[in-house]
Formats: C-alpha cells, sequence, structure tokens
C-alpha cells in the first residue's frame, strides 16, 4: 500500500489495491511521505470504511483529535470485542471517537446526560454495561473526568447495536419500555418496592418477557383454565384488578386484549411477587 494523504503526524490515507483506507500510527508524518510505500508491520491499526461519506467523515474526525482518544477508543473496541466475542465493524470506531469527544466537550462545561434507558440496559445488557462502564474508568484514568452512569448507558448502545441488526435493536427497546410500563404499573397498584433480587421478582420479569414477545407476533397464550381463572381471582383480587390495569395499556398500545389464561398466570406471579415474603416455588 502507498500512502495518499497525511492528516496529522498519526493519521494517513492509504491506497490498498484501489480502496483507500485510513491508518493510525504513531509518528507516522515523520516516518512517511505521500506516495511512499507502507508495511502493516509499520501500522497500529487500519480503518476500511464502506463508503466516501463515512471515509471522509473519519478522516475529518481522526484529523482532528488528540492521540490519547483515539488510542482510547482503539482499546476500547478491542475491550468491548473480547467482552462479546464478536468483531466489530470500523464504524464503531467512528461511533465512539464521536460520542466520546463531543462527550468530553460537554463535561468540559459541565453538561452530563440523562439516559432514558438506564434501567433497561443494566437490566438486559449487562456485559454491555460493564463495557460503558469500563470506558468510564478509561476515561477517567486518561482525562481525569469523572463521567455519571448514565454515560455508560450510551456507550453501551454502541456495542448493542454492532450485535443487532437496526430493526431489532429498536424492537428491544420499545419490549423493554413496555415491560418497565407493566412493572411500574403493578409497584402503584400496590404501592410497593420490589425485591429485584428475588426469585419471585425474577419470575415474573421473566413471564411478562415471554408475554410481551407473544404479544408483538399476535401470538396470545390460549390453553384450559378457565376454571382456574375463575378460582385465582376471587383468591387474588388485587392482583385481578392490577392486571385490569395492565389490560388497558396492552390495549391502548397493541390492540390486543389478554386471554383468561393470560389473567391468571400473571395474578399468579403478581400474587407472589406482592404478598409472599419467601422464594420457596
Amino acid at each position: 500500500m502507498k500512502v495518499r494523504q497525511i492528516l496529522n503526524n498519526n493519521v494517513a490515507i492509504v491506497d490498498r489495491g484501489g480502496h483507500e483506507s485510513i491508518v493510525y500510527s504513531t509518528g507516522i508524518s515523520f516516518k512517511k511521505k505521500v506516495g511512499q510505500p507502507i508495511d502493516d508491520s509499520e501500522i497500529e491499526k487500519i480503518y476500511v470504511l464502506d463508503s466516501k461519506d463515512r471515509l471522509e467523515h473519519f478522516s475529518y474526525m481522526l484529523s482532528n483529535s488528540d492521540e490519547k482518544t483515539i488510542s482510547l477508543v482503539n482499546h476500547l473496541v478491542a475491550h468491548g470485542e473480547e467482552a462479546i466475542g464478536k468483531k466489530a465493524n470500523d464504524y464503531l470506531y467512528l461511533t465512539l471517537l464521536d460520542h466520546i469527544s463531543f462527550a468530553l466537550k460537554r463535561a468540559e462545561k459541565g453538561q452530563f446526560i440523562r439516559s432514558p434507558l438506564a434501567w433497561e440496559v443494566k437490566k438486559f445488557y449487562p456485559v454491555y454495561f460493564e463495557i460503558g462502564l469500563h470506558a468510564l474508568r478509561m476515561i477517567q484514568d486518561s482525562f481525569g473526568i469523572e463521567f455519571p452512569e448514565d454515560e455508560a448507558v450510551s456507550l453501551a448502545l454502541h456495542f448493542v447495536n454492532l450485535q443487532e441488526d437496526r430493526m431489532r435493536i429498536d424492537e428491544k427497546i420499545e419490549d423493554m419500555e413496555t415491560l418497565r410500563d407493566m412493572l411500574n404499573i403493578i409497584k402503584y397498584h400496590f404501592q410497593v418496592k420490589f425485591d429485584e433480587t428475588s426469585m419471585n421478582y425474577l419470575r415474573l420479569v421473566t413471564h411478562l418477557q415471554y408475554f410481551i414477545e407473544r404479544l408483538r407476533n399476535k401470538q396470545p397464550y390460549e390453553g384450559d383454565e378457565m376454571t382456574l381463572f375463575h378460582h385465582v381471582k376471587e383468591l387474588y383480587p388485587e392482583s385481578f384488578e392490577a392486571v385490569e390495569k395492565i389490560e388497558i395499556y396492552v390495549k391502548g398500545k397493541y390492540n390486543e386484549y389478554l386471554s383468561k389464561d393470560e389473567y391468571t398466570y400473571l395474578m399468579i406471579h403478581i400474587n407472589r411477587v406482592t404478598e409472599r415474603k419467601d422464594d420457596n416455588p
């Protein structure tokens, strides 16, 4: 490959068989000139972008970013790849560099964001959230700036997007918001604070997750539990009222009614998590 353009002391655009790529290597502009050949062994990182626009955007970002930030992003992506066991595309470097550079500028002004998805990401993407926390530790070590956990959530979502396609991510986020809403309906109906470490709570969350998936796919659970429904309704009238509120929510969001079987099992799970004092089956 040959050097096509020097962007700054550490970044250059090269020609790789007729295709342009960006290379990063400490002091590259002191070692090479335009038109000179460069070997892979001399390069710390090669970025391959899939469009001219992304190449130009990344070129601009790299040429206007300091070496500490670029190195931090490179190490963060390597850590994330190891944590999730999947190779990142080079677009992730661009989005993270853009995000972290802007976050550092915000921090200088004392501007920190709050993430509306903090609860969901912590609960359902713990590995990715840990990557975000790792990023915050790296930023504090490199720049001496301490970010709130909400920033870890935003950084984690970059890696979630790597794992799943955009449409699936949008569905996942919507499902997590639905789960949060349903749990809040139960919590405020009973005026209780859930023990999120209890087995009964985990059973309820698991049931709701499958319930939401069935709603999305329009596959209501149908069995032969009519007698059990009436029995459970009589036993747990408060739980029945809570499920009625959930049905109102579901009707508004999915235009679906709950089957008697869904009512039955939701009442049982809700009663367990709001009334029982132990985790025995």
